[in-house]
């Protein structure tokens, strides 16, 4: 089950201890069913009320108790920005490859793989995007559990559907849906065969909801459909340990403890993890002339210092009607102030119907040009102005930011999914200016 809303006051128990949160108070001398009462601060305790963030966890061991944490390889991860020379070329990848469960079992932790970023985690200011490759098959009983200390994650599940585990309780998320795991949040994920996502990590900024200024009270990602976890517990413990790995300061750490991390057996707060199914994001578009900008298609935003400008958004291209008279419709010819990480859940993106697959992913970087290739442009400069539909069967989506992202060794090598003939794409375009045009009849 689920409860709905975004930035709700939640409570819930599991239902094997009713009445296990106090009543009328957060931290009693003793907890009901002998639990230790535990708070999970996502802001500072000085934090203006809209803006507070935390929840109360009525745990059977507090998190306290583990052995001491030891650093472990890292793998793909990394926030070294500075590991191959800077590329102001546009970026496209092929769908990246998902290890086949014959040959190699892959476990969500090991089959991340860092693209691209930019910032630092110690200053907790900056972004990372990560894609994920895994084939491990579910396990029975959890053995391997995840924390972020410094960033929020929020994950696109691309092919294959993946079960979180975390404190607050289980959430399945599929393809078209995502889920946001908050900084501090001890979660684990587990797969049922092949899977490939992406990933990305804001580093001390909240996910948000777009202001909808002149829009009005509704529309783009309404609250209601947001769903948060119910309390569900175990109370188990494992003689070889469980295992707790820690992103810290842009490095993994590990730690054993006797006893699982999802022992809470009720909470409350607002201070939660969520998913959210795209299709249930109610698009607005242009129903006159020309093309709106992509920012009318916002889900989250992770908000700068800066009024108006994002450290991160997380922006869809669902399928709409196309109604814009006297227009070229696709996405125009653009160089932009911020960087634009596009991914494909499924289906064709309308400005490059071919070379963007799902499961790859794209880098325009700050005003690096982009827009549609020949042949998107020489379709629709001649296409009947005719409502149609857009993007049916499609969903891509957009990670933008003010950052300037730096591709990683990985990303532009060790990956071999860099598609070097991208730019191929707009070679052929052609002049079509006529110095003695005069205007026609409209």
């Amino acid at each position: 089950g689920y409860m709905s809303g975004f930035g709700n006051e939640f409570s819930s128990e599991d239902p094997r201890c009713p009445g296990s949160l106090p009543e009328g108070q957060n931290n009693p001398q003793v907890c009901p069913y002998g639990l230790y009462a535990e708070q999970l601060s996502g802001s500072a305790f000085t934090c203006p009320r809209p803006a507070n963030k935390r929840s109360w966890l009525y745990r059977i061991l507090p998190s306290v108790k583990h052995k001491p944490f030891t650093s472990v390889p890292c793998g793909d991860l990394t926030e070294n920005w500075n590991e191959v020379e800077p590329d102001p070329n546009q970026l496209r990848w092929l769908p990246f490859t998902i290890p086949k469960t014959s040959e190699k079992k892959v476990d969500f932790v090991a089959g991340l793989h860092t693209l691209c970023g930019a910032g630092d985690a110690k200053s907790r200011n900056g972004i990372g995007v990560h894609v994920y490759t895994s084939c491990l098959l579910v396990q029975i009983f959890f053995s391997l559990c995840f924390s972020l200390s410094c960033l929020f994650v929020c994950a696109v599940p691309q092919q294959g559907e993946i079960l979180i585990t975390t404190e607050f309780g289980k959430m399945m998320v599929e393809p078209n849906e995502i889920c946001v795991i908050q900084q501090g949040m001890r979660f684990s994920v587990d797969v049922f065969g092949e899977t490939r996502g992406y990933i990305l990590e804001v580093y001390g900024a909240h996910f948000e909801l777009p202001d909808l200024g002149p829009i009005g009270a509704n529309g783009l990602a309404n609250p209601r459909d947001f769903l948060c976890p119910v309390a569900w517990y175990e109370d188990r413990k494992v003689p070889t340990g469980y295992t707790v790995i820690n992103k810290y300061q842009g490095k993994l750490f590990a730690c054993q403890q006797d006893f699982s991390p999802f022992n809470v057996v009720a909470w409350h707060g607002n201070y939660t993890p969520y998913k959210y199914n795209l299709k249930n994001f109610m698009v607005i578009n242009c129903v006159a002339f020309d093309h709106a900008d992509p920012s009318i298609f916002t889900v989250l935003t992770a908000k700068s210092t800066r009024p108006g400008v994002a450290i991160a958004d997380f922006v869809i291209f669902p399928p709409r009607w196309g109604v814009a008279d006297h227009t070229f419709r696709p996405p125009y010819y653009h160089r932009n102030c911020m960087s634009e990480f596009m991914g494909l859940i499924k289906g064709h993106y309308e400005a490059k119907e071919e070379g963007f697959q799902p499961g790859g992913a794209s880098l325009h970087s700050i005003m690096t040009p982009h827009g549609p290739d020949v042949d998107c442009f020489e379709k629709n400069s001649t296409a009947e102005l005719k409502p149609e539909r857009v993007a049916e069967g499609t969903m891509a989506f957009m990670f933008e930011s003010s950052f300037s992202m730096a591709v990683t060794k990985w990303g532009l090598h060790t990956c071999q999914k860099l598609d070097k003939n991208y730019y191929q794409c707009w070679e052929p375009l052609r002049s079509h200016f006529n110095p003695n045009w005069k205007p026609g009849k409209q």
